[in-house]
């Protein structure tokens, strides 16, 4: 018996995860510093993740599959993605850190990186309908050639590394080592659309204000006036 091509269920493995994650990092990086972030279309298999100079930080998560996010980024890339995001938030060049060893890049580089697994955690709830959650990403500032080695505890880790390109053309790295595992796709779904920010707080602002309404007492019911009448007369007064 012969089986229809169109009944072959559909797998997703780790290049699938790799693809999701890319796609998290170049959408928060693009709109947290106003400029485009890509990756190369080749990826690498590796046999290890290491930390490399000039910054690195390492983010693990586990749930339904384990894994471990690294990303090495050069003094170039780091300062241009840093530069970026604080001058879209405000910031005047004046006030911005000078080196790449300030504690303020380090921080800001650790927040954005935050947000990108945060991003993609939230996908792999929508695309893979699974859940994964995180540690919070360590950052380590390496001023001289020092290879570090994390163990995130694989049983059967399958590694990978991504070339990213920031918009001065700059480059840092994203490696990616999880579980060796498979998603196979029993039946057709639409993935959950990611939630939109700004629909989210409209509708809690809504929801605040028609609980304010339902709290306040109708006009010339009396209130609180009305208790101290009742107070008074039992008083005698």
């Amino acid at each position: 018996m012969s089986i229809q091509p169109d009944s072959t269920p559909v797998v997703y493995g780790t290049e699938s995860v790799l693809v999701s994650l890319c796609n998290s990092v170049t959408r928060v990086l693009s709109v947290a510093t106003q400029a485009p972030v890509h990756y190369s279309a080749m990826v690498q298999r590796i046999t290890k993740t290491c930390l490399k100079p000039d910054i690195g930080c390492f983010v693990l998560f586990d749930g339904g599959f384990s894994g471990l996010v690294i990303a090495n980024f050069s003094a170039a890339a780091a300062m241009e993605i840093y530069e970026g995001y604080m001058l879209s938030m405000g910031m005047g060049r004046e006030d911005l850190a000078r080196s790449f060893t300030s504690d303020e890049v380090s921080n800001v580089m650790g927040e954005l990186m935050n947000q990108v697994v945060g991003d993609f955690t939230s996908a792999v709830r929508r695309e893979l309908q699974t859940h994964i959650r995180q540690n919070q990403p360590k950052m380590l500032v390496l001023n001289q050639q020092v290879v570090l080695s994390v163990d995130a505890n694989l049983d059967q880790a399958e590694a990978r590394r991504v070339t990213f390109y920031t918009g001065q053309h700059n480059i840092f790295y994203l490696e990616l080592a999880m579980d060796r595992t498979q998603f196979v796709k029993l039946h057709d779904f639409e993935p959950q659309d990611a939630p939109d920010p700004d629909v989210v707080m409209a509708q809690v602002a809504r929801d605040a204000a028609g609980q304010a309404t339902r709290s306040t007492p109708a006009a010339g019911s009396g209130g609180d006036d009305d208790d101290t009448q009742s107070l008074l007369r039992s008083l005698g007064m």
